[in-house]
């Protein structure tokens, strides 16, 4: 009888351990970022007054996702995208797949990769892909709420742009919230 139970006591001993680890964390995270481009107008003249580097675009976005084991974490996102040298409005859906590269009492470095698909609300173009390459910081706040700052690489697949695409780099300001 005390084999019995001390078989039964080496199962389930690592299975009780085991599933006292928390292994992840749902999240939700909202973020506003602003593209920057080569003013076309700037000439070399100091006194015309137009400056080199000018706003190009700015991009909204809403997500939910799930973090594992604190260097994974997987996201469904949605937005709307608005470039106002084109005066060309989008709506990407995307999915991302974060890699937390260091962290330190919560704030972390990491990389990001996504791919989507970018819909037009005019019939002006198509619908096309969209992908994102980035790099961010999170700081920890109080309570559940993060901040993030990242530079992103976008690039909208549009037929009827050069090369068929649309490529910016981004600054951007996000939250989380676990």
């Amino acid at each position: 009888m005390k084999k019995e139970y001390i078989l039964i006591l080496l199962f389930f001993a690592p299975l009780i351990s085991f599933s006292q680890e928390k292994l992840g964390k749902p999240f939700f995270t909202g973020a506003a970022n602003l593209t920057f481009g080569i003013n076309e107008h700037h000439t070399l003249d100091p006194d015309d007054g137009e400056p080199l580097i000018i706003p190009s675009a700015i991009f909204l976005r809403m997500g939910f996702g799930y973090e594992f084991k604190k260097r994974f974490a997987i996201s469904i996102n949605g937005g709307f995208d608005y470039h106002w040298n084109y005066a060309l409005s989008a709506y990407p859906t995307y999915s991302s797949v974060k890699y937390i590269i260091t962290e330190n009492q919560g704030d972390q470095f990491f990389t990001e990769v996504s791919y989507g698909k970018m819909w037009r609300p005019s019939i002006e173009f198509p619908d096309g892909s969209y992908y994102r390459l980035g790099l961010g910081t999170q700081v920890k706040g109080t309570g559940r709420w993060n901040t993030i700052v990242r530079l992103d690489f976008h690039r909208k697949g549009i037929i009827g742009f050069e090369n068929n695409k649309i490529d910016s780099i981004s600054l951007g300001i996000e939250f989380s919230f676990f």
